[in-house]
């Protein structure tokens, strides 16, 4: 991420044909039985499974996936593995109707389990084709199955939900994240906790998943998400339905369904990756230059961090003024501008530091932004400029005693989640690495970093660990001056 600071007669008719497949109904809710913390994870699918750090206490999957420093972000008790997301959409009325099936594997027996979603008016939950019971509190949705699941099976959630969508604001200094209504349909991005404000699901980073998507619009709209395209559009009664997939495993604050009018233009980079650019209308200008860049760039961090992990890459510039960009997987989202060749570097480098390589909690994000914004300096020095001298100038621009020296890096706070000093300081902890085992073993770290997590989990300790194995020397002070202590290091 990078910052820069109808009638209600049509919406009737829409959600009725949206109910024809499944997307809002009626049932019965009953109270569940609760739920508390789960047991450690498993692997599924050769991907590494994320762990779950609370203690197994009965039966019951946790309102949380264990971050202390986000608590009720996620849940225990199961992995999901694979979200099938049936959304109609109509901007005039800003109604949502969805059906969301998950397909998950349980960690634990489950007599009940939580599910992430905000605000929407439940219809109906299924478990493996049985109706369960549901309960609501705050952004948690307990479902309590008809036959408790058992460890180690595999189960399948749908649940038919509909309402108006609405983003979150004010929880971090990111500003306004999640579903958000355009003029002309949505800009999607959800980082760090958004994804529940449009489908249910496990909504942190360590529980990946593959996703498709079905996605239904007025005719006339464009809905992208990320992956690619199944098939072609159909348009049918005055609606068209866009079918997306992305067969790699995703982080739900990086999955998105933005829509609106778009002009696109599509092809392959140089090497032969798929490359998709869209634009609102007001930035058509700009249409051919992102293209260009996308692929320039994409191709370019493939022979510096190894072969590029996604079948597609591109971008998306809509008239929504964010004042962010977000890295959404294959998509990368710009909000209301266009984006410089940093920008696009730093976002196109998160495919690898971010989307491939996921962290496990929150407070780890330097290794997403610090690694993305040395991508910007190494942007750079492909173009002419040391990365030696964007490190300089960015020390020199913070003097002892600057808010970014007394914020570590290593250890994102929640309440100042996108403080600069886990992008530039991140970013320069990169290079005084640089500097101290030279270019070779650097780069060496780089590519090895990318490949032995590929689709995978990190840490801060993984990564330090990987440095020292190749470098062959005792990193600890470094990385100890640079990502945790509250003081400027010498440079």
């Amino acid at each position: 991420m990078t910052s820069g600071r109808l009638a209600i007669g049509a919406t009737a008719t829409f959600l009725s044909t949206l109910a024809a497949f499944g997307g809002v109904g009626a049932t019965a809710c009953t109270a569940s039985k609760g739920a508390t913390a789960p047991a450690a994870s498993v692997a599924a699918d050769g991907v590494p499974a994320p762990r779950h750090d609370a203690p197994r206490q009965g039966r019951l999957g946790a309102p949380g996936i264990g971050d202390p420093d986000f608590p009720t972000d996620g849940n225990g008790g199961y992995d999901v593995e694979h979200y099938g997301l049936r959304i109609g959409y109509d901007p005039p009325s800003r109604r949502l109707a969805g059906v969301a099936t998950i397909t998950a594997k349980a960690t634990q027996g489950l007599d009940a389990f939580n599910l992430d979603l905000s605000g929407f008016r439940v219809a109906r939950v299924t478990v493996d084709g049985r109706p369960a019971a549901f309960t609501r509190a705050g952004t948690e949705l307990t479902v309590t199955p008809a036959t408790p699941v058992s460890d180690a099976d595999r189960f399948t959630v749908v649940v038919s939900y509909d309402g108006e969508p609405k983003p979150i604001t004010g929880s971090s200094n990111l500003g306004t994240y999640g579903f958000i209504p355009t003029r002309d349909g949505a800009f999607v991005t959800s980082e760090p906790n958004g994804a529940k404000t449009w489908f249910p699901g496990n909504d942190h980073p360590a529980d990946k998943a593959r996703y498709d998507f079905e996605i239904t619009v007025p005719a006339g709209l464009t809905a992208l998400a990320n992956g690619e395209m199944v098939g072609a559009p159909v348009t049918t009664g005055g609606r068209t339905t866009f079918r997306w997939r992305e067969s790699h495993p995703m982080a739900s604050y990086l999955a998105t369904m933005t829509l609106g009018r778009f002009e696109l233009r599509q092809g392959r980079t140089a090497s032969g990756i798929a490359n998709l650019a869209a634009v609102d209308p007001r930035y058509r200008d700009s249409l051919g230059r992102l293209y260009t860049q996308s692929g320039q760039i994409t191709d370019y961090w493939s022979t510096v961090f190894g072969p590029y992990p996604f079948s597609s890459t591109g971008g998306v510039i809509d008239d929504f003024s964010a004042g962010y960009a977000l890295e959404n997987q294959t998509k990368p989202m710009y909000g209301g501008f266009v984006p410089d060749d940093d920008t696009v570097a730093h976002e196109l480098a998160h495919q690898w530091f971010g989307d491939s390589l996921s962290i496990r909690r929150w407070k780890d994000l330097w290794l997403n932004e610090g690694f993305a914004t040395y991508a910007e300096w190494l942007w750079r020095e492909h173009n002419g400029v040391p990365a030696e001298q964007s490190f300089r100038a960015t020390y020199d621009a913070h003097p002892a005693g600057d808010a970014i020296w007394k914020y570590p890096p290593g250890r994102a706070q929640p309440q100042d989640l996108f403080n600069d000093s886990v992008y530039r300081r991140g970013g320069m902890a990169l290079h005084a690495l640089r500097r101290r085992i030279g270019d070779a073993a650097f780069f060496k770290v780089l590519r090895t970093w990318t490949t032995e997590h590929r689709y995978g989990y990190v840490t801060t300790e993984e990564f330090v660990a990987l440095a020292e194995r190749i470098s062959g020397r005792q990193l600890d002070a470094l990385f100890d001056a640079w990502l945790f202590k509250p003081a400027r290091p010498a440079a």
